[in-house]
């Protein structure tokens, strides 16, 4: 074999090698990269809420009869004692028929009748008592003079006592059948003046809009029926329903978001969580133990006056917040045994690196060993990425 000919063949075998590695060459793995940055961390609780005035006056009727047509509309601005948001006209007595007035007035016959009796018994009792008075006056007399002995008087002072219970059972009888007479004269007794004159004005209680009215129709009422409902709108508050185990995770003063209600972010602040649970059945069929926690709006009034009573927003609660907290995208971490671990690239090779994690927010998880500001991690790691494999940034 000549030089040449053994020159050709090693080249040859040379770039098959080369051919050959780059076909069985590992390809890199396409990954996403996070950096390791410093930043400020929150950690929030989602919440559903609604808006509601702190404070509503209800209006409601004081008397028994016809609620008028209601004089205001539902968010027309009243005046403390000055507007009149409803009108009641006391009930009209019914009037009677003739068969009824016939009865009324047998029995108001019938009742003069008892009370004339009554009255002729009271006169009679007041003359079976004077008359004992006389005979207990003439019996002290004859004691006196030793003329009689102290059981004569004795019987005639007890005679006396009889005498003068009789004439007091007598005295409530009459009055008994006279205010028996009165109420039965009561039934007969027409309306004096009109109806009109003597209708209830009521005034608001309190400065504000009309949020709700019962009936905007006339109609027949009773004493204590919803009337209309009064309150500020610029008194607003927060009520969020959470879970109870949520709720003592918060502390006194929690600053919240509140957000999705059609306009900017609110700042809220927590006043107070309600001392009771109720027991709700979640969409999956769960129990759960649900309790209202009151939030104060402390964005101005003027940067929400759209906002009104009992509309719908969404909580962004904080527990805990920090500054210059060393930090990872939560999508870069992932469970390693009992621990957590990373993919920290350098030099386009992955390492796996086991983290310790501290507080979670939404989207970051604060890292406390193992990583140092400006390190970059995988985020989402893929299957095939493997420790030490190669990786490539995906553009």
């Amino acid at each position: 074999m000549t030089p040449r000919m053994i020159a050709l063949s090693l080249g040859g075998i040379a770039v098959a090698g080369v051919l050959a590695f780059i076909a069985f060459r590992p390809e890199p793995v396409l990954v996403d990269l996070a950096p390791v940055a410093r930043g400020t961390l929150a950690v929030t609780i989602p919440a559903d809420g609604r808006t509601r005035i702190r404070d509503i006056w209800e209006v409601s009727s004081p008397i028994a009869g016809t609620a008028q047509r209601s004089p205001v509309a539902v968010g027309d601005t009243v005046v403390a004692g000055e507007t009149i948001v409803a009108v009641v006209e006391p009930v009209v007595p019914a009037l009677l028929d003739a068969r009824a007035r016939a009865e009324a007035e047998a029995a108001l016959r019938q009742a003069e009748a008892a009370l004339a009796v009554a009255e002729a018994q009271l006169a009679e009792a007041e003359e079976a008592r004077d008359y004992a008075k006389s005979q207990r006056d003439r019996a002290q007399a004859l004691v006196e003079r030793g003329v009689a002995s102290m059981t004569r008087l004795e019987d005639a002072e007890q005679m006396l006592r009889t005498a003068e219970a009789a004439v007091a059972a007598a005295l409530s009888s009459r009055a008994m059948q006279a205010g028996a007479r009165d109420r039965t004269a009561a039934a007969l007794m027409e309306p004096d003046e009109p109806v009109a004159r003597r209708a209830v004005e009521i005034r608001a209680p309190a400065s504000g809009v009309v949020l709700s009215v019962g009936t905007e129709s006339a109609r027949p009422v009773l004493p204590g029926a919803a009337l209309a409902s009064i309150g500020d709108p610029n008194d607003l508050e927060i009520v969020a329903d959470l879970l109870s185990a949520d709720a003592v995770r918060m502390l006194p003063g929690a600053m919240a978001s509140a957000e999705r209600w059609g306009g900017p972010p609110l700042v809220a602040r927590l006043k107070s969580v309600e001392p009771v649970a109720r027991t709700e059945v979640s969409a999956l069929g769960i129990e759960e133990q649900r309790v209202d926690a009151v939030f104060e709006i402390l964005t101005p009034w003027e940067e929400r006056m759209a906002l009104g009573h009992n509309f719908a927003v969404f909580l962004r609660i904080t527990l805990w917040q920090a500054d210059d907290v060393l930090q990872v995208p939560i999508s870069a971490v992932f469970r390693e045994g009992d621990g957590w671990a990373v993919f920290r690239v350098s030099d386009r090779i992955a390492e796996r690196v086991p983290v310790t994690l501290g507080q979670r927010g939404e989207s970051a998880v604060e890292v406390l060993d193992r990583l140092s500001e400006g390190d970059r991690v995988v985020t989402h790691p893929p299957d095939a990425l493997a420790p030490g494999g190669k990786v490539a940034e995906r553009s």
